[in-house]
Formats: structure tokens, C-alpha cells, sequence
């Protein structure tokens, strides 16, 4: 338990650390803000393991909805919940509740034990504990997730159609995906993240695809917002604007909201990038 407490530092005020590995993996920061004492935060777990749990942070004042924040780094154990905290921030200055959730991911150790169905049962229970949280409002909770977060917040948007995830207590009412891989096929056959996709889903692209890649769930009864950096070289925009695409040739309410900048600007709470989040944020409300 004290494993998932022990954050390493500060997100990188640039947000620009990006090293190439020597099997084409791209990386970028792996630790966020830590958590401050005092900072108003709660964590409830809503299972047993070390990663099964999230932090709840409310504003002063009447709440304008619940903002559920899911990380990225392509599912990976390295990366945690604290790459959400300085959104979280953002966010909760901006009158949202926000719930930065944690999840079992692809890999060892107390962040480890993920992939699929594991992340994806984190993620659907995740969201439904909030049912269970006192005097919280869910009437409005949008997903709101970066890169493979992007994923989780589109797919947790559609599993009342699935078999598996399909006993929906808390239904997402919105989704902003950023810089999201929204077509796992199209990003296990590019090997995006050095093999990232099929190293989560725990398959090469075909019908175990169906239930866990958003660009098969369309098309979604909710709105989705997809921001994306047009200078993205980790996540291709064309995830974005291809999904978009067939969202609305499937009828289904979505729009891409293209800003400048890398794969990282949009998680940096500085950036114009974000402040367009917040914008569509509030038109989502």
C-alpha cells in the first residue's frame, strides 16, 4: 500500500521529457504532482488490490458535475494517477468534482496485473463507486482521459452494450478524449507504444477487439470531444479524426478540437490546449 503512495517528483514544467528507446517506444513523464496534505483530497478504494482506488477532490461551493480523470501511458505500470493531479487542480479551481482514478495496468509490481478484461473491470467499477459516494451528484460525470486514458473514456462511454461490462450504475454523460487511441485495430497494426496494444489487449487484432476498442462501439449515445495536438508524433491525430469520422457517419454526436502543440500539451494546465479543454468542458455541462 505505502508503494502507491511513494510519487517521485514533480511533472516537468515543460512537459517535454521524451526519450526514444531502443525498441521504439516513446516515453514522456511518468510522474505527475504529489498529493499535498491538507489539499482536500479522499481516497476510497473500490477494491482490494494497490491500484484499485481514486481520489476525489471537490470544489468550494456548488459542484458543476463530476469530472472522472484517467491517465495514460499506453497502459503501462510505470505511469500513475499523479500525471492527473495538476488537472485535477485546474479542474476543482474551476468548480468540478474530480475523481482521478487509479487502475491496474500492463506490467509488474503494485501497478501491475492490468490489461484486458483486468483494466477495464478497474475502470467500469471505478466509475460506479461513485454511486456509493455521500452526497455526490452524478448526473453529470464526463470522462476525461490522456492517450490510453483517452481510450478507457471513450470505451467506459459504450460498455452498457457489452457482455462483460454491461451493469451500468454510474453512465458516463459525456467523454473529452485527449490525443486518445480511439482505434486500437488502426494502432496495433501501426505498433503505436512499441507494441502498446497488443500487449493490453493480449491479442493481435480480430474479434476480441470488439468490446474494448472504441471505434467498435459506435456509435456512442453521448457526446465525445476529441482534442488532440496537431504536432502529436506519439499518438497520430489521425486517431482523433478518423474516429470522429465514423462517429458521425454512424449518427453519433462527436467533434475533433484540433490545438497546437506535442502529445503532452494537452495535459499541461498552462497551455492554451487546456484551456480549450476547459471550454469544452463547460459547453459539456
Amino acid at each position: 500500500m505505502a508503494g502507491r503512495r511513494a510519487f517521485l517528483g514533480l511533472l516537468p514544467a515543460a512537459l517535454g521529457v521524451r526519450l526514444l528507446t531502443a525498441c521504439g517506444v516513446v516515453s514522456g513523464p511518468q510522474q505527475g504532482a504529489p498529493r499535498r496534505e491538507g489539499d482536500g483530497v479522499q481516497e476510497i478504494a473500490y477494491g482490494e488490490g494497490p491500484s484499485q482506488f481514486g481520489e476525489l477532490t471537490r470544489p468550494e461551493g456548488t459542484s458543476r458535475g463530476v469530472v472522472v480523470v484517467i491517465h495514460g501511458g499506453f497502459w503501462r505500470s510505470e505511469y500513475d494517477l499523479s500525471l492527473g493531479r495538476p488537472l485535477v487542480a485546474s479542474l476543482v479551481a474551476e468548480g468540478w468534482t474530480a475523481w482521478n482514478l487509479e487502475y491496474r495496468r500492463v506490467g509488474s509490481g503494485d501497478g501491475g496485473g492490468g490489461g484486458v478484461p483486468a483494466t477495464l473491470d478497474d475502470v467500469a467499477a471505478g466509475i460506479d463507486a461513485l454511486a456509493d459516494v455521500t452526497d455526490l451528484d452524478t448526473s453529470t460525470v464526463i470522462t476525461l482521459g490522456h492517450s490510453a486514458g483517452g481510450h478507457l473514456a471513450a470505451w467506459a462511454a459504450g460498455r452498457a452494450a457489452t457482455g462483460r461490462w454491461g451493469d451500468v450504475r454510474v453512465p458516463v454523460t459525456a467523454v473529452v478524449s485527449q490525443a486518445g487511441v480511439l482505434d486500437l485495430t488502426a494502432g496495433a497494426d501501426e505498433g503505436l507504444g512499441g507494441g502498446a496494444v497488443q500487449a493490453f489487449v493480449g491479442a493481435p487484432p480480430g474479434p476480441s477487439y470488439d468490446e474494448v476498442d472504441p471505434r467498435r462501439q459506435l456509435p456512442l449515445p453521448v457526446p465525445v470531444r476529441c482534442v488532440h495536438g496537431s504536432g502529436d508524433t506519439i499518438v497520430p491525430p489521425a486517431q482523433s479524426t478518423t474516429y470522429v469520422e465514423a462517429a458521425r457517419a454512424a449518427g453519433a454526436d462527436a467533434e475533433e478540437v484540433v490545438v497546437d502543440g506535442d502529445h503532452f500539451v494537452v495535459i499541461d494546465p498552462d497551455s492554451e490546449a487546456w484551456t480549450r479543454t476547459l471550454e469544452v468542458l463547460a459547453e459539456l455541462a
